[in-house]
This record gives structure tokens, C-alpha cells and sequence, in this order.
């Protein structure tokens, strides 16, 4: 099932889209499953497009052709050709029907694309996944997201080995067959591409709740997983059917199907799938219970839930044009549960985690060979462009827009876009287009920033003048060259400012060049690559808070005194701004300790506005947390050219022990200890951010002091209440080196042995413990009975928190850690080219390591990318990173 090795996939340009030549309006498919072989036989109406002459050419990959018909009557071999992943055939006329049956072989399809396997073959159960790519695995057929048709399911199987059958659409009837099968047939009333297609057959529980919809329609909800998890999937029901409701409050988007089922399966490429009326989830996104799931997990759960139901509408009844158009459901989308999830929990600590996962994805993404645009212009393998860039980027330039328009003009946008293109395959200009004509705004401008990689820098310097009580505030942007792009234009950057003063209070603003009073915020649109803002009116210096809610994903570079930040820090009311002011005074910090400078100015505006933050007893803890946490190590790495991850490891912990030494012992200790007597394993937003404090003040205090940060946390994971307390106490006596993590570790595996999920944390935790010395452990769990390179997500809580989130780990000066990895891609890329193409993004920045590291980093990569055999999504991957 793997695509092939040797040469490259063609090349394929947005430039040269065309309308298919030949598309299906009808699509009647008819299964007889087993895990074995299953045989699927399709029936196709066809429809001509621009040119009726041209041949049929349908894909088609690693099937087995057992009959092929036209109208009926079986083709002769010499009038049909099944080669190089295509069936072609000439002389097709509109409205014909073919008719193909295929046979697959579920059981073998370690890929996990197309129809596959979850679980052994004694218990597991057989489902699909079909986006990008995946449903030329399962019959031929025109595999492109601008091909739609109305879809009839049928399925045959086993009764005793298949017990639950499903598929999209609508039940439409259900019976038994001779020896003990059974059949059960599903319509979908709604056009729909092919990568939405979906199947699940398998012995599965469910647990179920009637809905009714906003426009009156009863839906039956159901939720299915395999009998041992099963009482896991209460919290996901709950996030549904609020994010059902939510989609109908805020933008007046009903459900349109009579039941929509959520399938958990532990084997999954991605998060989850949005299949019209039968979603797919890896059961990492859908499972939760305070014993064995943590708070950011719940979290998860109820943003994958939200956004998977959100595409019904931004992905199912609209959908894309072509994958070059991806982030138009998939950024839309984000967002959409980005704003879901901040209605349903704090806004400004969503703002902040959002922007911080920004930083960490997306800007180092930017930053290496791997870069491209939210639109690529190109791509060979579609599945390797499901990026940071796609997603968290694209959503930012729908957040820009939203912002640009204002809330009114958006939510009437966005019905003008969904009534406009509802059933079809709509661009990216078809959104744009929509926004600007609801606002009357023309925001083509806009359309720049999906086709430009990159990050802009934006440079802020402002000039005071005391006696005229006048402010120029200069803006500047620039954005360095990315592979293709060696030049760059202006981009329009709203820049939303609040200027305060020396005792925290926001002025009023006033342009020179109006007499309209702005209030105390306003938004500027940077256009050009430099403009100039004058404000009037200030009696006092002013100090600007820029980017306020974070209003462009851009770098800022602005002239703030220590001093200044630390105002903002204490004062700003804007949740993201204060905690931005604080990030920006660590880095001013982190940049002097780094050139061997003096840091301590820097050092001590921040530390004592965060002892004084500290000391208020009213301040949210899930803000205070966020405060006392300085910028990652990716994030740091980002600042420098010649990388050197271990002494980057060093300087945030220094930065680290300088807070816990401002904020001192006693204060620490008797937070921390408030905090542990009232622990409790609740799930409302308030005991979870108290949770998130006290595990970063015991992580301070084992930065203070380990003597008593260590049985501290072996009370802890001995009496957690919950995973989030359990799993906190393990970092940090894995983190401390403590002779106590040895018993912690193998009693939680003891605990959670037969639970999928905790076991990948157990993994987890400890690929993070970071220094030399971990690649001996890594190597060792990789040779654990319980790891396996057939489960993506085992696969990613070992090899990839190693490789992408231990730095001081993964990068030995001696370069054993990229020999480990690469010794493991090529065994992952035969059974799942996928996972192994996104572990090797990894190293995406290897050109900025330090020359040893870099030396070491390239040779493995030219070892690899030299090895006949890679698939093309590895080797795609691979040839960007060593050629960009």
C-alpha cells in the first residue's frame, strides 16, 4: 500500500489546475469485507467534462482488478490499461456507467490509507481513511476534491465478526444474509468528494444521545469504541453537543444528517477525520477520564471534537477546489475551534497556548527548507503539506481578517461564503471574496499572505516629543528569503496598540491627522514596507502595547527599556500582552547571557514584576502559570544562527533559576503546598488552572532546590487524585535525576499497562528527559516489548518527543542521535511512509546547528536520501530538507 520507491511523484502546480476531464455524479459501492481480502465493487455514473473526447483516466493504487464493465457489457483487455496508478480507457461517452470490482487486502495495509485494519486480526476492526489520497486504495476513481457525488454504501460482512457495520450518510436499511452475514446500506443525500468517504466494521460498544438542532431536526448522536474504553467517551459526547450548539449560536450552522457517528481507533495517521456523518478519530483526541488523561488532554478532546463537527460545514458542504486550497477548511477550521474552545474555557490563556504552539510549529517551520506558503504553489506528495503552516498559520490570516472586518461583517461573510458555495469546491479567493463584499472592504491585499512564506519581522520605533506632546510611532517589515521565494513583498499587517503611561494607565489616542477620538485602542495597517503613525494629545511618554491579542503572526522587534516591558507586565488588562511583555523581557535576558553579556537589568525588571505578580493573591493561576514560564527551547533556538541546543538548555534553566531565586523558597513552598492540600481531580476550568500552577511551582522548586522538591513530588504522584498530579511528580523526579523515579516509573507502568494511551505518556516522559544521556534510554524503550512502529502514535510519544522536543537529546555533538533516528526511518518508512516523513521534519533547521552538529546532521541526511528504496513521501521530504 506504500506509494512506490525509485522516482519522484510528478510535480503538481496550482498554476496548472484544470477542471477534471471526466467526473462521477452517481456513486454506488458495494463491500464484502473480511479482514483478509475484501472485495468492493463499484458502480459510476460519468460525466464529461470540457472535452467528451478526452480518455477516461481514473486513479487507482494497489488494487487487484477482478472485473471491469461499461453500461454493463465486460471490456475486452485491448479497450482499457491499468498502469502507472491509472485505469484509462478511451471512448467513454457521458452518462455511461462502469462498473469495476476490485479485491484489497486490509490486513496487510500497515500504511494506514484506504481501507485497513485497527487492532489484531483476532479482534481488531476494519475502517478507512481516505483524506488526502486514500480512496484510490479502495476503487478507481477521478481522486479529487472537485469531483463531487451523492454516495450509496453497501456493506456485507460477517454477523459474528463484524457486528456493527457504518458508513456516511444516512441508514437506508439493514438485513441478514445466508451464512450467518449480514448487510447493512447507507445514503448520503449530499455531493461530497471522495476523501470524505468512510467505512468502520467491527465488534464495537457505543454509547448514544438525541440532539435536536437549532431548525428543529432530531439527530441521533452515537459515539463507538472497542468494549475496554468505551466508558471513556462520556467528556467527547459532552464537547459534541456543545459545539453543535456553539456552531449554531455564533454562526448559524445546523447539522443536516439524521445520525452522526464518532468512531475511537488506537491506529490512526492523523487526529482525526471529519468523513460526512462518520467521523474517525484517534482515540487520543476522543478518550479521557481523570485516572489516565491529563488536563491539556481534556483540552484536546474538546477542541479535536468542536473541530471535526465544524467541518460539516467549512471542509463537508463547502469544500476544497484542489489540496492546494487545504487551508481554507483546514485553517477556517482552526480557528473556528480555537474561538470554540476560548469561549468555553479562558480566552486569553487560549490566545496564549495558541500563539505559544504558533511559535514552536510554525515559525521554525518557516525558518528551515521546509518552508512554504499557507497556499503552496507546488507540491509532489500532498500528505507532507498537513502543516503547521497550513493549519495554525492559516488560521491566524482568517483570525487577521476577522479582526480587519470586525465581528459583524465576519459572521456575515461567512453565511454569504457557505450560501454561495454550498455543494461546491470553493478557493481561497471565494472566502476572501465573501468577507470583502460583506465589510465593503477590499481586502485582495490579503490574498498576499497565502501566497508568501515566511515570517515578517516587524520593526516598532517610536520618538517622543515633550513639548508638543507628540508620538511617531515608525513601523518597518521585512521577511527573509525562503526556498522559491528569494524576494518579498509588503504585506498589509493590522497592528493593534494601546499606548500607556509610566503608572499603567492606557491614554487616550488621537491621530495628527484626524480630530476623531479612538478611544484607548486602535488598529493601524501597516501597508507599505515602512510607515509612520503620529499620535497627539500625550502629556507623558508613551509606552505602546503592540500586537495586542497577538493581531498578525508576525516577529516583533521594538525598542522597549527593561523598564517598559515591566510596566506592560504588570499592568496591561490584555491577558496575551501582559504575558508577551514578560516572554520579551526573558528573551532580552536569554540575549545577553547568550553573548556572555550583562544581563541583569533585564533579569531584574522581569523577576521582581513577576515576585510582585506572584504575591497577588487575586491574580488567575492559569495566567500566573503562563507568566512564570520563560519562551521554550525551540523558541530560543530560533534567535540564533549557529545553534548549540545543550548550551540553550543551560540558559533557560538559568532563566528558570532566576525566577524561583526572586520569588524565594518560603513563598514557593507555601503556594505550592495551598495549592496540594486542595488538589482534587475536577474538571472545571478552575481547579485545571490551579492543577497547571502547581506543577510549575514544583518544577521551580526543584530548580531552587531538589532536596525538597523531590519528596514532594513523590507525595504527589504517590496521592494524585488524577493523571495531571501523577504525571507532574514523574517529570520532575525523572528531571532531578532522583533514585525515587526508578519505582515511580515502574509502578505506573504496572498501573496503566493495558491502557494504550497512558502507556504513550509513559513512553513520553521519558524521551523528554533531556541531556547526552538519553539517547541510551531511548534506545532501550525502542527495544521494549511494549513499543512498536506500527502504532503512529507509540511511535511519536518515543521517536518523536525525542527527536522534536528533546534538542539537548537528539542533537549529541557526537551525532549518535541522528544515526538512531535514521536507522529508525528507514524500518518506519516500509511500514508507514507518513509517520516517517513527518519524524524526519525533525530536522527541518539542521542547516543553523553548529558546524559539528551540522556536519553530522548532513551526512546522515545524505545517507538517507542516497538509499534506493525511501518512499516518495520520505524521500520528498528528506531532498527539500538537504536541497533547501
Amino acid at each position: 500500500m506504500n506509494k512506490p520507491a525509485g522516482m519522484p511523484a510528478p510535480l503538481i502546480r496550482l498554476a496548472d489546475y484544470q477542471p477534471p476531464a471526466w467526473s462521477v455524479s452517481d456513486v454506488d459501492l458495494e463491500f464484502d469485507l473480511a479482514i483478509e481480502r475484501s472485495e468492493v465493487r463499484a458502480r459510476l455514473v460519468l460525466q464529461a467534462g470540457p472535452d467528451p473526447q478526452a480518455p477516461l483516466r481514473f486513479n487507482g493504487e494497489g488494487l487487484e482488478l477482478l472485473e471491469i464493465l461499461l453500461d454493463g457489457e465486460p471490456l475486452p483487455a485491448g479497450r482499457y490499461r491499468h498502469e502507472h496508478e491509472l485505469l484509462t480507457i478511451e471512448g467513454v461517452r457521458h452518462g455511461q456507467v462502469l462498473e469495476t470490482r476490485v479485491a484489497l487486502a486490509p490486513a496487510a495495509n500497515t500504511a494506514l490509507e484506504g481501507l485497513y485494519l485497527s487492532g489484531r486480526r483476532e479482534t481488531g476492526f476494519l475502517l478507512t481513511q481516505c483524506e488526502a489520497e486514500g480512496f484510490r486504495h479502495i476503487t478507481f476513481f477521478p481522486d479529487r476534491p472537485d469531483v463531487q457525488a451523492r454516495y450509496t454504501v453497501t456493506l456485507r460482512a460477517d454477523r459474528e465478526r463484524f457486528p456493527v457495520l457504518l458508513a456516511g450518510g444516512n441508514p437506508a436499511g439493514h438485513g441478514e444474509l445466508e451464512n450467518g452475514r449480514h448487510w447493512a446500506r447507507f445514503v448520503d443525500p449530499y455531493p461530497r468528494p471522495s476523501y470524505l468517504f468512510a467505512l468502520v466494521a467491527g465488534r464495537l460498544e457505543r454509547i448514544s444521545q438525541d440532539y435536536r438542532t437549532a431548525d428543529g431536526r432530531d439527530v441521533a448522536l452515537h459515539i463507538w469504541a472497542e468494549a475496554d474504553v468505551i466508558d471513556r467517551c462520556d467528556y467527547a459526547m459532552d464537547a459534541l453537543v456543545r459545539s453543535m450548539r456553539w456552531d449554531e449560536q455564533v454562526y448559524g450552522r445546523n447539522y443536516d444528517l439524521d445520525v452522526f457517528h464518532v468512531v475511537a481507533t488506537h491506529d490512526f495517521n492523523m487526529g482525526a477525520m471529519e468523513n460526512k456523518g462518520l467521523n474517525i478519530f484517534n482515540a487520543k483526541y476522543l478518550l479521557a477520564d481523570p485516572d489516565s488523561s491529563t488536563d491539556e488532554e481534556y483540552l484536546h478532546v474538546e477542541a479535536v471534537v468542536a473541530h471535526e463537527y465544524f467541518h460539516n460545514w467549512s471542509g463537508n458542504r463547502v469544500t476544497c477546489r484542489d489540496w492546494f486550497q487545504l487551508s481554507l477548511k483546514e485553517g477556517f477550521t482552526v480557528f473556528r475551534d480555537q474561538s470554540f474552545s476560548a469561549d468555553m474555557n479562558s480566552a486569553s490563556l487560549k490566545r496564549i497556548q495558541d500563539v505559544s504552539t504558533l511559535r514552536r510549529a510554525q515559525f521554525s517551520e518557516d525558518a528551515g527548507p521546509l518552508s512554504h506558503p499557507v497556499r503552496p504553489a507546488q507540491y509532489r506528495e500532498i500528505n507532507n503539506f498537513y502543516t503547521a503552516t497550513v493549519y495554525e498559520k492559516g488560521a491566524e490570516l482568517v483570525r487577521m481578517l476577522a479582526g480587519r472586518v470586525g465581528p459583524q461583517a465576519f459572521r456575515q461573510g461567512t453565511d454569504l461564503y457557505f450560501e454561495r458555495n454550498d455543494g461546491r469546491a470553493a478557493t481561497i479567493e471565494d472566502f476572501v471574496g465573501a468577507l470583502g463584499e460583506a465589510s465593503g472592504i477590499d481586502l485582495s491585499p490579503y490574498l498576499a499572505w497565502y501566497g508568501q512564506a515566511g515570517t515578517p519581522r516587524l520593526q516598532a520605533r517610536g520618538n517622543y516629543d515633550p513639548a508638543n506632546g507628540r508620538y511617531v510611532l515608525e513601523l518597518a517589515q521585512s521577511t527573509a528569503p525562503t526556498p522559491d521565494q528569494p524576494h518579498k513583498k509588503a504585506l498589509p499587517i493590522p497592528v493593534r496598540l494601546s499606548l500607556f503611561n509610566a503608572d499603567g494607565q492606557a491614554q487616550r489616542l488621537r491621530l495628527a491627522d484626524s480630530e476623531q477620538d479612538l478611544g484607548t485602542e486602535t488598529v493601524l495597517e501597516l501597508t507599505d514596507q515602512r510607515q509612520r503613525f503620529e499620535f497627539t494629545g500625550l502629556s507623558q511618554p508613551p509606552i505602546p502595547s503592540l500586537l495586542r491579542g497577538f493581531s498578525a503572526p508576525v516577529v516583533l522587534d521594538a525598542d522597549y527599556a527593561p523598564d517598559q516591558l515591566a510596566i506592560l507586565l504588570r499592568h496591561d488588562p490584555d491577558g496575551f500582552n501582559r504575558w508577551e511583555a514578560g516572554q520579551q523581557l526573558a528573551l532580552m535576558a536569554y540575549d545577553r547571557l547568550y553573548r556572555g553579556e550583562d544581563a541583569s537589568a533585564a533579569l531584574q525588571a522581569w523577576t521582581e514584576a513577576l515576585a510582585d505578580l506572584f504575591a497577588q493573591p487575586d491574580l488567575d493561576p492559569g495566567l500566573l502559570a503562563e507568566l512564570l514560564s520563560p519562551p521554550s527551547e525551540t523558541e530560543l533556538a530560533e534567535r540564533q544562527v549557529d545553534i548549540d541546543p545543550e548550551h540553550i538548555h543551560h540558559l533557560r534553566h538559568q532563566l528558570n533559576d532566576a525566577i524561583a531565586a526572586r520569588i524565594g523558597l518560603p513563598p514557593l513552598l507555601a503556594r505550592y503546598q495551598a495549592l496540594a492540600a486542595a488538589s482534587t481531580s475536577a474538571l472545571d476550568a478552575s481547579s485545571q488552572l490551579r492543577r497547571r500552577l502547581k506543577q510549575v511551582l514544583l518544577g521551580l522548586l526543584s530548580r531552587l532546590d531538589a532536596k525538597v522538591a523531590i519528596p514532594l513530588a513523590q507525595a504527589q504522584y504517590a496521592t494524585a487524585p488524577a493523571m495531571t498530579d501523577r504525571l507532574a511528580a514523574l517529570t520532575v523526579l525523572l528531571n532531578t535525576g532522583a533514585a525515587e523515579a526508578g519505582p515511580a516509573l515502574a509502578d505506573y507502568r504496572r498501573r496503566y499497562a493495558d491502557n494504550a494511551l497512558a502507556m504513550d505518556k509513559w513512553f513520553a516522559v521519558q524521551a523528554r528527559v533531556p541531556g547526552a544521556a538519553a539517547l541510551a534510554r531511548i534506545e532501550a524503550l525502542a527495544a521494549d516489548p511494549a513499543f512498536s512502529l506500527k502504532n503512529p502514535n507509540r511511535v511519536m510519544s518515543l521517536l518523536g518527543i525525542f527527536a522534536r522536543a528533546n534538542a539537548s537529546g537528539f542533537h549529541r555533538a557526537d551525532g549518535k542521535g541522528y544515526a538512531f533516528v535514521s536507522h529508525q526511518l528507514q524500518v518506519l518508512d516500509a511500514l508507514n511512509p507518513q509517520v516517517a516523513a513527518r519524524l524526519a521534519t525533525a530536522l527541518n533547521g539542521w542547516r543553523r546547528l553548529e558546524s559539528g552538529r551540522r556536519e553530522a546532521a548532513h551526512a546522515m541526511l545524505r545517507e538517507l536520501a542516497a538509499r534506493p528504496q525511501l518512499s516518495r513521501n520520505l524521500a520528498e521530504i528528506v531532498n527539500r530538507i538537504l536541497e533547501g
